[in-house]
């Protein structure tokens, strides 16, 4: 069984990375698609549609550009983990999440303990809710292998 899985949600550590290799030394067939996950490229995503004079405007069409991938790579996955780390606040993610909700895609929320209260009708909405990297490669050993 192959499957694609859409990881999304911050950009600052190598969570992606961990994943991707242990369902690689596993064996698992998946194939890994993401948001853009270089900042400034991301901020640029727009520029080519022209100069701005004020940010809010740069920031709007590089949104929309990048809506463009995330919402079509989103919509082919069949399932998405979305991280929430403890430094930033990750709203793009909490978009994802309800975007998966809205189109209903499995999801899986990945965060420490001390923000499930802000979480929490995320969580609600997710398949499943894992603290570390290994319970998702975990969970996601369990969908591909099992009979």
């Amino acid at each position: 069984m192959s499957w694609n899985v859409y990881l999304s949600g911050e950009i600052h550590t190598d969570w992606r990375e961990q994943i991707i290799q242990s369902c690689e030394e596993k064996g698992l067939d998946i194939q890994f698609t993401s948001a853009v996950t270089d900042h400034g490229s991301s901020d640029a995503a727009g520029d080519g549609l022209g100069e701005e004079s004020h940010s809010f405007w740069r920031d709007h069409k590089s949104a929309k550009v990048n809506a463009i991938r995330t919402q079509t790579l989103i919509k082919q996955c069949d399932l998405a983990v979305i991280r929430f780390g403890d430094k930033y606040k990750q709203w793009n993610a909490a978009f994802d999440a309800g975007y998966c909700a809205a189109q209903d895609k499995p999801f899986i929320t990945l965060h420490s303990d001390d923000i499930i209260h802000p979480l929490k009708e995320v969580d609600a909405a997710a398949q499943a809710w894992a603290t570390t990297t290994d319970q998702v490669v975990d969970i996601l050993e369990y969908l591909l292998t099992m009979k």
